[in-house]
């Protein structure tokens, strides 16, 4: 890849980056986006801290990111500053084979700042677990009645299990269109790893609670269900969720409710049903983003998502009242992995030729991946 400013040199190493001032970070950082130029994108999660935000070249949810960056002619290089996940499904879009033809074999690079940025919810659903859900499934019913659906934060392994399986990736905006058109096709739905997600979802499109047996990977036999819940069922919801939205109550709502009259609660899909329930609008990061910014002046808001994204909000609508839903801290930790020291480093190790944290996914995995996510983007 031609993004050398000094190719014989070794890898830097990350500690001395960590003993740098933010000015001094941010300058070197610029430097290496100055001379890549557009060969190079830096994409920025909503979660993540201000610094890095500043310094991206794209803001948005995990997907939008990943297909927009996609979609730039001139990039031969992502460091995307979220999970990784978040960089699998960036190189798989980035490097399909339509894509890496049109660039004359040129694959794009993506890096994660920090391999350590994980996802919690990702990680509650391994391709073992659910390959040994399905085989259970498989001598209870018919599994050829059963969509698999997988949420996008997951990992590669998982969106290619589904399309291995004729299946399907949604997101928090489109989990709906997706539920409505896997039920269309097959009887029953297999949701992971957010049970909140297919949960709340379901419920608006009229399925009963008592239709939505939970799939526990701990346990031995059905997932900790009995064979008739599984036969009078049409979603299985995995036992997964996501630590930041989980952490937000029903008296959370309550006690804003009682304590600044006609406010407004406003939260994420992935928070528990007893929250969305009482909630006034619930929606998608992009939902919710969508929301303050059209909401007039002079409006109250508590709302249920990750604090990193609520307190941008709060700082860029002063015209608004803006107020974290939860009393504690709700933050993404793994995001907040992302830092200047990791960012400069990396970049910094990418432009000398010596590349670190680069994340790749093994073709037949992305191949089958790319599937479920094309099945994704047919489903309006």
């Amino acid at each position: 890849m031609p993004i050398l400013l000094d190719p014989t040199q070794s890898a830097y190493e990350l500690q001395p980056y960590k003993e740098l001032t933010s000015d001094i970070l941010t300058e070197r950082i610029q430097r290496v986006r100055a001379a890549l130029g557009r060969r190079l994108l830096i994409l920025g999660h909503h979660y993540q801290q201000d610094e890095v935000i500043a310094l991206a070249d794209l803001r948005g949810d995990s997907y939008q990111l990943s297909e927009l960056a996609a979609a730039e002619a001139k990039c031969r290089a992502i460091a995307f500053c979220g999970v990784h996940f978040m960089a699998e499904t960036a190189d798989i879009l980035a490097n399909r084979p339509e894509q890496v033809e049109r660039r004359g074999g040129q694959r794009v690079t993506v890096i994660l700042p920090d391999m350590k940025a994980g996802c919690s919810m990702a990680d509650m659903a391994a391709i073992e677990q659910v390959e040994d859900c399905w085989e259970q499934l498989a001598e209870a019913i018919n599994v050829e009645e059963v969509m698999p659906v997988t949420y996008v934060n997951s990992a590669a392994s998982l969106k290619a299990f589904c399309g291995r399986h004729g299946g399907i990736v949604c997101t928090s905006s489109n989990a709906r269109a997706v539920l409505e058109w896997s039920l269309q096709r097959r009887r029953r739905v297999l949701f992971f790893p957010d049970q909140h997600l297919g949960r709340n979802t379901a419920l608006k499109m009229g399925i009963p609670l008592g239709e939505m047996p939970v799939w526990d990977p701990r346990k031995s036999e059905l997932g900790g269900n009995d064979r008739q819940a599984i036969l009078s069922s049409r979603v299985i919801l995995w036992k997964g969720h996501c630590s930041v939205h989980q952490m937000f109550l029903p008296q959370h709502v309550a006690q804003f409710r009682e304590k600044y009259p006609g406010i407004k609660i406003l939260v994420h899909p992935e928070c528990m049903m007893e929250v969305v329930e009482q909630a006034d609008v619930i929606g998608s990061t992009n939902r919710i983003i969508q929301a303050v910014e059209q909401a007039p002046p002079g409006s109250q808001w508590a709302i249920g998502t990750e604090l990193h994204l609520v307190q941008r909000l709060k700082h860029e609508h002063p015209e608004q009242e803006i107020h974290f839903l939860s009393p504690m801290v709700c933050m993404c930790a793994t995001m907040y992995r992302i830092d200047l020291p990791h960012l400069c480093w990396a970049l910094e190790n990418l432009a000398a030729g010596t590349p670190v944290n680069v994340v790749r996914v093994d073709e037949e995995t992305a191949s089958f991946a790319l599937e479920s996510l094309r099945r994704m983007l047919e489903v309006k």
